[in-house]
């Protein structure tokens, strides 16, 4: 993403804000510009008293606000970090009269998962001349392909097709999971190689030959033969094939064909725009 990016490289050059407010329902960008916060805004010396980690299931508003408002021992800057600020939802407002003065000596970092705040009321409004608001949305299961790869492409590594369709098929779109698989699959591959399924079928415990995307393929080209060993496999293998997971793509699959044979328009483009699918 290139807010991400961007974030991250301001940090990096000093051009900090008073708060940070990471929200939304994809819990990978907020961990990950967190955790660079964490890491490179003080040095280890610094940390020692001028860092702290608040859990909004512990805290309240008053507590985070007391601690934002001290001032650094030694070092230009404290850093607050407060994980699970969801915890707070019912009165994360209470947080908007600080925004509006926050302590300018102090990194305020809410990780603030799975949910957002009314963009309607104050404490948005006012984060947002005051602060950062990062929105961290969730990926549609067709864009999970190309963020593989995107991830993938400054490590030196690609992936086949078929391997980044299998990880989508067994990991779905939850992005942290994903990612910790690939970071597996690099210490294993020497730079420059390219992850195949056979690679995904050794490290991850995924069948190459024997997974959803294939049983979807087998339907589509009205494989019987196919379809029933996969089945057959499904059926002798029900830890690593739940079937809710197949029912889940199944539905998904046979409602794109519905959606695709009503379609008056069945150019290539307005299809993939249609099915949110890659054309």
């Amino acid at each position: 993403m290139d807010e991400v990016k961007q974030l991250i490289e301001d940090i990096q050059k000093k051009k900090l804000k008073p708060i940070y407010f990471l929200m939304g329902e994809e819990p990978y960008y907020i961990d990950r510009i967190s955790e660079f916060i964490d890491q490179n805004v003080l040095s280890d010396d610094e940390k020692g008293f001028n860092q702290m980690v608040i859990y909004g299931r512990d805290a309240s508003i008053d507590e985070i606000v007391s601690n934002a408002k001290r001032f650094p021992m030694m070092a230009e800057y404290q850093v607050v970090i407060v994980k699970e600020a969801q915890d707070l939802s019912r009165t994360i407002e209470q947080l908007a009269d600080y925004a509006k003065n926050p302590q300018p000596s102090t990194i305020l970092v809410l990780n603030y998962k799975y949910k957002t705040i009314d963009k309607r009321k104050t404490l948005y409004k006012t984060l947002q001349k005051t602060g950062v608001v990062f929105e961290s949305k969730k990926l549609y299961e067709n864009q999970v392909a190309d963020w593989i790869r995107r991830v993938l492409s400054p490590k030196d590594y690609t992936i086949s097709p078929k391997a980044a369709q299998m990880l989508v098929e067994f990991l779905g779109t939850e992005l942290s999971k994903i990612n910790n698989e690939l970071e597996k699959l690099q210490i294993l591959l020497p730079k420059g190689a390219q992850i195949t399924p056979e690679h995904i079928e050794e490290n991850i415990g995924i069948s190459k030959d024997f997974n959803n995307f294939e049983l979807r393929k087998a339907i589509g080209e009205r494989d019987v033969f196919k379809v029933q060993r996969i089945v057959k496999y499904f059926g002798d293998n029900p830890k690593d094939n739940p079937m809710v997971v197949t029912v889940s793509l199944l539905f998904n699959y046979f409602s794109q064909l519905l959606q695709l044979h009503g379609l008056t328009d069945k150019s290539p483009r307005n299809v993939a725009s249609a099915l949110k699918i890659n054309p």
